[in-house]
């Protein structure tokens, strides 16, 4: 196997060669084809992630591949059969190889390939449960997705048109509000502009505002200015880097509702609804209305290039899911 180690907090990513993984009684062995890259990746790399495994450890999370070997003791038959495509999220994604429980994997969807796959155990679940599953977002609604050309946000344009909103996106360049029209959005703005907040307010009926925020960077209190009565706001993250002092007297003023979304815990508070968002992400894909969020403007092959990846994705210079494509050895030896 090779693999992306961490055996101490730094900056440069090396790949070595290590024996291939075992899997224990309850895991399936996997043959990783694509990985994704996250934030979150970067900022475990570097020892500032609020859950940071025992070095040493091998990093990344997202991927998707095939199924080697299924579990020998766990409750009921496996799920999975070896040769299955399947994607997932456990730590040792920058790897050729992998072991994971069932309860990290899910089947590659029809028709999709293991790039588009490999990006979606994160920022589909995320969009789909802010926006349906808190916000409850239906036909008529104007929405507001900010970073819209990020991998959550356009997995938020897609959900919202699907359920029949009108989509506004916000980005900081011309190509990121160019990819969000091309995945959906019906109209787009420059977040960098002084006013953003009441062109956001000219594209909605009779200037009212938008009846749902999509917030994963921290701007509620700028959102807040061009948000209709009865509006709600999720909060996503903070891709800012700063969490906001937020005026309240504007969210009682408004009416608004401001809720949360952390999807992560979903698994462990609420876990019944996780195959309720999944089910219905599944739907969306089988009717054509959400495709793979893969950035495409550069493409990125072999565990060595994971770095350039997270430092593209660090200085904000892509948009979309960047995913790396891992090939195992007997094809890199054609």
């Amino acid at each position: 196997m090779r693999a992306i180690q961490v055996k101490e907090y730094v900056t440069d990513l090396t790949v070595n060669t290590f024996p291939t993984p075992t899997p224990d009684s309850s895991q399936y062995l996997i043959a990783i084809h694509a990985t994704a890259t996250n934030f979150f990746d970067l900022l475990q790399i570097r020892g500032k992630y609020q859950h940071q495994p025992a070095l040493p450890w091998i990093s990344g999370s997202e991927f998707a591949g095939v199924v080697l070997s299924v579990p020998s003791n766990q409750a009921g038959p496996p799920k999975f059969n070896v040769g299955d495509k399947v994607f997932g999220a456990s730590q040792g994604g920058y790897a050729t190889h992998i072991c994971a429980r069932e309860a990290a994997l899910l089947p590659v969807p029809p028709g999709w390939d293991f790039l588009s796959a490999a990006g979606l155990m994160v920022t589909a679940p995320t969009a789909y449960g802010a926006l349906v599953t808190r916000a409850g977002v239906q036909k008529g609604d104007h929405v507001l997705v900010h970073a819209a050309a990020g991998g959550v946000g356009l997995a938020a344009v897609q959900v919202a048109k699907a359920y029949g909103a009108t989509v506004i996106a916000t980005a900081g360049s011309a190509r990121k509000l160019e990819v969000a029209r091309d995945y959906g959005a019906d109209h787009g703005i420059d977040y960098n502009k002084s006013g953003w907040e009441e062109e956001v307010k000219r594209l909605t009926p009779g200037g009212k505002g938008v009846d749902i925020v999509f917030d994963p960077v921290g701007m509620v209190n700028s959102s807040l200015k061009c948000t209709a009565w009865n509006g709600r706001i999720v909060v996503i993250g903070f891709a800012a880097g700063s969490i906001e002092k937020v005026a309240m007297n504007r969210v009682l003023l408004k009416n608004v509702s401001l809720v949360g979304l952390h999807w992560g815990k979903y698994a462990t508070e609420e876990p019944e609804t996780v195959g309720v968002v999944w089910a219905g992400l599944f739907r969306l894909m089988d009717e054509g209305k959400f495709r793979g969020t893969v950035y495409t403007d550069k493409e990125f092959v072999g565990l060595e290039s994971v770095g350039n990846a997270l430092g593209m994705l660090g200085r904000r210079e892509t948009w979309g899911k960047v995913v790396v494509k891992v090939p195992q050895e007997s094809e890199s030896k054609m």
